[in-house]
């Protein structure tokens, strides 16, 4: 899994030519993939660590003053020996994470530090989640930490191809499908068909509304459609995994993010951590090659050094 291919060469030309190429699924889920683009996934993910534990997730943190008799741990709490939380553990929890992230955000030691952030996240969502409220919208994210050590050194400008490359950025595309699809499953396994039908996002704009959704109330039949889409689109989210050109990963994150934004709008709502594992499927790898591009026409505007000697005044 740690086979990697020359610099510059397109991941999809080196998995098709390589003699010893992987087909069918196998090929899939190693495809190589330029290491630049977990080096700048990486980055975000690991600088995105503070947001969420300082803003997102901050509600955490009161979980240091809850009766530890409320404490009910989730499946894995109760496998593994996890600590209760008390004000000492959360505290440290909370500060080893945003230390290990900060770290590792800068690129060192991405085995041992990785491995630290994830499963000081990992410890983090315990406590989050063990009080009877459990998110749907991190699991793209946790993975997106578990992977990221099992790449290794990369760098931003690291334009070799790595199968270790591909199968840690599949995991997280796999796990962004099934985020949405499982979404879909879990309506209709508790709600039955009845959800598409329901109220729920008449129940979700009553109580959390903006100005730009208020209006949905007043139109009979749109937000049953707009269901009975939600569960469509859902559903059929596998298809997701048919997309590899760059056009189409573009034109899909477009979509999954304005799609959030969208919910953010109507009802204040969104999936910040599912978004940073959305962005994984971007390819990151063209980031310094389109900034040097954008710099070209000012460097050519504006030629470093002087004027040869005797020559012409512009204009």
């Amino acid at each position: 899994m740690s086979a990697t291919t020359s610099p510059g060469t397109d991941p999809a030309t080196a998995a098709a030519t390589s003699p010893g190429r992987r087909r069918g699924l196998s090929g899939w889920w190693f495809r190589p993939v330029p290491l630049a683009r977990v080096a700048v996934v990486r980055t975000i993910a690991y600088l995105f660590v503070p947001v969420d534990v300082f803003l997102t997730t901050a509600w955490i943190r009161a979980h240091a003053d809850v009766p530890p008799e409320w404490y009910a741990p989730l499946t894995i709490g109760r496998l593994l020996p996890l600590p209760t939380p008390t004000s000492g553990v959360v505290t440290a929890v909370q500060w080893a994470l945003v230390a290990a992230a900060l770290v590792a955000a800068t690129g060192r030691s991405p085995r041992l530090l990785g491995s630290a952030v994830f499963l000081l996240y990992l410890e983090w969502m315990v406590i989050g989640m063990s009080y009877g409220k459990v998110d749907h919208d991190r699991i793209g994210y946790l993975v997106l930490l578990a992977v990221l050590p099992t790449v290794g050194r990369v760098r931003w400008r690291d334009r070799r191809s790595s199968e270790a490359a591909g199968w840690a950025m599949a995991a997280v595309f796999v796990t962004v499908m099934l985020t949405y699809f499982l979404a879909a499953w879990a309506k209709i396994r508790f709600g039955g068909w009845d959800w598409a039908t329901g109220s729920t996002l008449a129940r979700a704009i009553v109580r959390r509304g903006t100005v730009l959704s208020d209006w949905t109330l007043e139109v009979p039949g749109l937000l049953v459609g707009a269901q009975w889409a939600m569960l469509a689109l859902e559903f059929t989210a596998p298809l997701m995994l048919l997309v590899w050109s760059t056009r189409a990963r573009v034109a899909l994150v477009t979509l999954l993010l304005g799609f959030h934004l969208a919910v953010y709008a109507s009802v204040t709502i969104i999936f910040l951590p599912h978004c940073v594992a959305v962005l994984s499927i971007l390819p990151w790898e063209r980031l310094p090659e389109a900034v040097r591009r954008l710099r070209a026409p000012t460097a050519a505007r504006h030629p470093a050094g002087p004027a040869p000697a005797g020559a012409a005044p512009p204009g």
